[in-house]
């Protein structure tokens, strides 16, 4: 009897182990910033909803053709680097799409998607634009770069969600 008691509690126990694990994980998943999954740049309906946006929000600093300012790893006298481009000559291919995601939304911040200390003129457009408008443009960007671009971003994108 005590053996059946004690197996029937060992198989309790575990079935609960497993749901509370199950639970962690989907809280986890439920939690995380809409912006932390991949954004996919062969989605065409994001792809032309972004491509309208980053025009109206983007273009004026980053360039029509994404080309980004002049000199642009070059400070300027207040200390402030200009808008870099986000073609493939830039580095935006080099961020997961989480990071990516942070930076228009929340604009760049010292010590999470800058060094302390960094001063930017990139403004917050959290408050601007919706998240699946953000996702939009960045599917936009995204679909500007060559493949091995692509590639090499989605798995850096893959690695940060590990």
């Amino acid at each position: 009897m005590k053996t059946i008691l004690a197996s029937s509690f060992a198989r309790l126990a575990i079935g609960a182990g497993a749901a509370a694990l199950a639970g962690a994980v989907l809280l986890y998943w439920a939690g995380r910033p809409s912006g932390a999954t991949f954004i996919d740049p062969a989605n065409q309906d994001l792809v032309v909803r972004g491509k309208a946006i980053y025009a109206n929000a983007c273009a004026a600093c980053h360039g029509a053709e994404l080309q980004g300012q002049p000199g642009w790893r070059e400070r300027l006298a207040n200390g402030r680097l200009p808008a870099p481009p986000h073609d493939r000559t830039g580095h935006t291919w080099h961020h997961p799409d989480a990071v990516l995601f942070d930076l228009v939304k929340n604009g760049l911040v010292g010590g999470r998607t800058a060094p302390p200390g960094y001063e930017s003129d990139m403004p917050a457009f959290g408050g601007t634009l919706s998240d699946e408008q953000i996702v939009a443009v960045l599917a936009y960007i995204k679909s500007t770069w060559p493949s091995d671009a692509r590639r090499m971003q989605k798995e850096v994108t893959e690695q940060q969600r590990r």
